[in-house]
């Protein structure tokens, strides 16, 4: 399985909103790449701003498997990866 770029976007913006008590849709989310610093994202609600790395996207990832997809997360491998078209994708193997 893959998602996307624009459902890992979702992704963060439920993990963010679960956490905030907010609404997913109140959630701005800005996904970023960089050799040095790996996969990150600047989630943004109400004005206020906080940082996601790489082990949050995988724990963003495995919620929102469970929760909106319905698929056990504990057993997936989940691997971002920068993909020239798409942007920043997420293989998952089971």
């Amino acid at each position: 399985m893959t998602l996307s770029e624009q459902e890992i976007v979702n992704a963060l913006c439920y993990f963010h909103a679960k956490f905030k008590h907010v609404q997913p849709s109140d959630v701005e989310v800005e996904l970023m790449y960089d050799d040095l610093g790996g996969f990150t994202a600047e989630a943004y609600v109400n004005g206020q701003m906080d940082f996601y790395n790489t082990v949050n996207f995988i724990t963003a990832i495995r919620l929102y498997l469970d929760e909106q997809l319905n698929r056990d997360s504990l057993s997936a491998r989940i691997v971002l990866d920068l993909h020239d078209d798409e942007g920043i994708i997420a293989n998952i193997e089971w």
